[in-house]
């Protein structure tokens, strides 16, 4: 079996590896666990000096993580800049919020050139490579233009806008025609799939883009809340709703989530809904994300405000109805919450997935099911039938869809969680890679065969 070379933005911390941390590790944890491994990328640590150029190597187990260090100019350009401040919000089809610097581009290529430099002396000849994510689209050309040939595959986890969308991206032409470096890349569902396609096909570049829908562990997810229900920290919560239900928000904090149009549909519901006012808590949990990036500091400011005005205007001096959280929450804690929770709200203006409604079915007692208020937006509104669907935009909507959540009866309840059940427990995380792996597999490299390229200056040309 070749080995697995994994390539991402960020490579998780070694810490024992008994348990893998982050979206991302999760879902490959079964796909490194078994067969030999190599997890290459930034090991999030800046320096004054320039850009790493040779790997720190930690082994454990079967998998030998390789990360480098970014100098503080690059991950300002590369990161903070290009990636976050412009593709981040064009990914998810918000326009208005990119921010375009020529530097950051420049930036972003030489990142992507200095991760292929020094990714190439760990390859061997019949490795086979996953590159991840916005961060790293040209990274396939950079190691196609210094002699790789074996199958490199790409998959994007965030959504993929329409052509007319991805045409505001300056040389956007450039980064669409590197992605013809890769033998494969996967989106989260059909739709992004043919809006990426419809993108080379315009550029007359072949179709590359396949939709495999990531999953979740269910089976240890499921596991995880069972054991929590009767924890500490669970019983704790329970014990402050003094029987009353209890609505449950967990998303990073980011202007993709819609937080404040969740917060005021929340308000919505306490004014057109008064009879929830005495029996209903809505806790949300929006760890700080990219703190340093001006958009998101908006956002904080903005949901500060939000939950000011709300608890202002509905508390009571026995009550609190909004609980707003800027800290994490572990994952076995957070598991035993999605199960106490009698509807989980996950409503994101733009999704690629979004595995907290994943995680929030396979938490649920089989007996006794929350109700799912699942944005219409998100990739998993595709297989998630049984959930409550939602216009994220409408306040109103919102409101009302939790109502009739909070006021559902048992057997309808029961017949929802069925159905999404079996779609959780169907495709599973390590399906989801097994069947990208299968496929990249199963391709014949164009590349196999040809005479390496020396002296290359990286997969774009920029316009000066």
């Amino acid at each position: 079996m070749s080995r697995l070379v994994i390539v991402s933005n960020r490579v998780p911390v070694p810490r024992g590896r008994n348990e893998a941390a982050g979206g991302l590790a999760v879902a490959l944890h079964d796909a490194v666990q078994r067969r030999d491994s190599l997890w290459f990328g930034w090991s999030g640590s800046n320096v004054t000096t320039d850009t790493q150029a040779e790997p720190r190597i930690t082994k454990v187990g079967r998998t030998t993580f390789a990360t480098i260090d970014l100098a503080e100019s690059a991950y300002r350009g590369y990161y903070r800049g290009f990636a976050n401040g412009m593709l981040w919000p064009l990914l998810h089809s918000r326009v208005g919020l990119s921010e375009f610097r020529r530097d950051d581009l420049k930036a972003y290529n030489a990142v992507n050139v200095a991760f292929a430099q020094a990714l190439v002396p760990l390859l061997r000849p019949d490795d086979l490579i996953w590159v991840h994510d916005y961060h790293l689209f040209p990274l396939g050309q950079a190691l196609r233009d210094l002699g790789i040939t074996c199958p490199v595959g790409f998959f994007l986890h965030t959504p993929f806008p329409p052509p007319a969308l991805i045409d505001c991206l300056p040389q956007s032409d450039k980064l669409l025609r590197s992605l013809s470096a890769y033998d494969l890349v996967g989106v989260q569902v059909e739709e992004d799939a043919e809006n990426l396609n419809a993108s080379l096909h315009g550029l007359d570049v072949p179709s590359r883009a396949s939709a495999f829908p990531v999953g979740i562990d269910p089976e240890a997810l499921a596991k995880a809340a069972g054991r929590a229900e009767n924890g500490p920290e669970v019983v704790r919560l329970a014990e402050s709703l003094d029987d009353r239900a209890l609505i449950l928000g967990v998303d990073r904090m980011d202007y993709s989530k819609g937080l404040p149009q969740r917060f005021r549909g929340f308000a919505q519901l306490l004014k057109r809904f008064p009879n929830h006012l005495s029996r209903v808590r809505y806790l949300q949990i929006a760890p700080v994300s990219r703190g340093d990036v001006a958009q998101y500091r908006v956002l904080r400011r903005e949901l500060d405000e939000l939950v000011g005005s709300i608890d202002g205007e509905y508390s009571d001096f026995d009550r609190t109805p909004l609980r707003y959280m800027t800290r994490s929450v572990g994952r076995a804690t957070l598991a035993g919450f999605y199960r106490l929770a009698d509807v989980g709200l996950v409503t994101p203006l733009r999704d690629g997935m979004n595995r907290v409604a994943k995680e929030y079915v396979a938490a649920q007692n089989p007996d006794d099911p929350g109700v799912l208020v699942l944005s219409q937006f998100a990739g998993a509104a595709c297989e998630l039938e049984g959930a409550i669907l939602v216009n994220p935009y409408d306040p109103d909507e919102i409101a009302e869809d939790l109502d009739t959540a909070l006021t559902m009866p048992m057997k309808d309840r029961q017949a929802r969680w069925r159905t999404m059940r079996d779609a959780v427990w169907q495709n599973t995380a390590a399906r989801w890679a097994d069947r990208f792996l299968f496929a990249l597999e199963q391709t014949t490299s164009r590349f196999a065969g040809r005479t390496p390229i020396t002296g290359s200056v990286g997969p774009w040309e920029w316009t000066q």
